[in-house]
């Protein structure tokens, strides 16, 4: 079985490499073009493509991947998985491959179709989410399901650790999912439309902390923002990234108001109960813990976030 993979960021990098180590014939990778990052804007490659590159796999970075379907299907690959591709797939490259195109997605679906489901279930509150192998079509996330892998979301846990650990679940998944299929072994399931929900992509003004909301969901925010775009919220006009939080009791004070601030955390009121923040940033300065801001008394009891 000859697969061609599609991935661009790190976190499609771990199902790749478990495909190559695991001995599946991988006969080219199509990824995103190389982009300016950076202050100084150098041209870099995508890190799917750096690894393929590294193990001698072809690798094609089509501007529009609609537009260079007969290339595709010149490669002679039987079957594509895709993981966190970044493009939208038409009916013709869906059907340059007889096993068909097939996508690792990172929730339980039908829950959170779309582009941020590892943000987006840390922010409606879950403790559990996952990896949803489908079979791709047009319409968005809403393929027929082959296997699913489910993970807990830990008190704490930031969009960015939950990311790594679904990668590498995501890697167990696909190699699962070849496996049946080379097997004819890939009885799936319909997703229930009915059920479905969505989410979008995450922009920065999507992160201002707004402390007058419950702790519950304030500390959802901080942490599905974390580590991009970082939540925020400004002291004294200027602004702080926050990077991690958890839920505390409801203390006496008025929201945004510092009730705390030792080596444990700094601890807000909010508009039911307070988050403790053990990870934040100032602008233009490094990450800090908790204990290094009120050390260099950076913030004390007393201060007012808005």
């Amino acid at each position: 079985m000859k697969i061609v993979y599609a991935g661009t960021p790190q976190y499609a990098v771990a199902p790749l490499k478990a495909l190559v180590e695991n001995g599946f014939e991988v006969i080219a990778v199509v990824t995103q073009e190389d982009r300016p990052v950076g202050r100084r804007a150098r041209l870099t490659p995508p890190p799917v493509k750096q690894y393929a590159q590294e193990r001698g796999i072809p690798v094609y970075q089509f501007h529009k991947i609609r537009e260079h379907v007969e290339e595709l299907r010149a490669i002679g690959g039987d079957i594509m998985f895709t993981c966190a591709y970044g493009q939208i797939l038409s009916r013709a490259v869906l059907e340059s491959f007889a096993l068909g195109v097939w996508n690792a997605h990172a929730s339980l679906l039908p829950e959170f179709r779309g582009a941020s489901p590892v943000q987006s279930a840390i922010l409606a509150g879950k403790t559990q989410t996952g990896v949803t192998i489908m079979k791709t079509e047009e319409k968005l996330d809403a393929g027929d399901i082959l296997l699913v892998k489910r993970c807990d979301i830990l008190p704490g846990e930031t969009a960015g650790e939950l990311a790594e650990k679904l990668s590498l679940l995501s890697a167990e998944a696909v190699c699962e999912a070849a496996k049946m299929i080379e097997a004819g072994d890939s009885n799936i399931l319909l997703q229930d439309d009915s059920a479905a929900t969505y989410c979008k992509k995450i922009a920065k003004e999507d992160a201002r902390a707004d402390f007058s909301q419950s702790a519950a969901k304030v500390c959802a925010l901080i942490n599905a923002m974390s580590p991009s775009p970082a939540a925020y919220a400004t002291l004294a006009g200027a602004q702080v990234n926050f990077y991690r939080a958890f839920e505390e009791p409801e203390e006496d004070g008025t929201c945004g108001q510092v009730v705390r601030a030792d080596k444990r955390g700094i601890v807000i009121k909010c508009g039911g109960g307070c988050v403790r923040i053990t990870e934040a940033q100032f602008a233009g300065g490094k990450r800090l813990s908790a204990a290094d801001i009120v050390n260099g008394r950076k913030i004390s009891a007393g201060d007012i976030f808005e």
